[in-house]
């Protein structure tokens, strides 16, 4: 049980409007904007800062950016935001062997080594205290630029909200995405937990 009950979509028709773009990333609206709607300036504040986030505007593609999302919302433990995230992935065209192997990027051959700069950058970045050092700027500038390394931080960012939103309020965690962690995840102990 959530600690706060969703909303109907119906509650807040901006919200609705702007929850569009999820229809397209989850093929649902996420019940954590269910959520945030009961204050609606947060849900479209939230959404917009998602869209802007997500926006590509580099090399740092769409699949990349949700295994981003994974591999923070896996440092902080959120089971909500790692199936929406594989979910998203597996949506925007990550490589079925990486979405197999996202628990192995750091060895495995479906990741180069610009993939595992970013992703050990979401790792270190959503530790805390916080882990990014000199080796892991060194690594991401020489694969990404400036640019798209503030892309990266965005999406890490991103997620640190709403790992702290979701495992904070239990947020019931939907049937499409249970069965998107369960296909990848749950080879490794996914479990819905808290978020039933």
């Amino acid at each position: 049980m959530p600690l706060v009950t969703p909303l109907d979509a119906e509650y807040d028709l901006e919200t609705k409007k702007l929850a569009e773009f999820f229809n397209e990333t989850l093929g649902f609206c996420p019940n954590s904007v269910l959520t945030m709607q009961r204050r609606p300036a947060i849900s479209k504040a939230f959404i917009n800062l998602n869209k802007a986030v997500m926006a590509n505007e580099g090399r740092v593609t769409s699949a990349l950016k949700r295994m981003i999302a994974w591999v923070s919302s896996n440092a902080t433990g959120c089971r909500y935001c790692q199936a929406h995230a594989i979910r998203a992935a597996e949506r925007y065209g990550a490589e079925q062997e990486q979405l197999d192997n996202i628990w192995e990027y750091r060895t495995h051959p479906a990741f180069n080594e610009a993939e595992r700069a970013a992703l050990d950058f979401s790792l270190a970045a959503s530790q805390v205290p916080n882990a990014v050092n000199a080796d892991i700027k060194e690594r991401l500038h020489t694969h990404w630029t400036e640019g798209e390394i503030v892309e990266m931080l965005g999406v890490i960012s991103l997620f640190g909200y709403l790992n702290r939103w979701n495992d904070s309020m239990g947020t019931t965690l939907e049937g499409d995405a249970i069965d998107s962690g369960n296909q990848y995840l749950g080879k490794h102990g996914f479990e819905v937990g808290k978020h039933v």
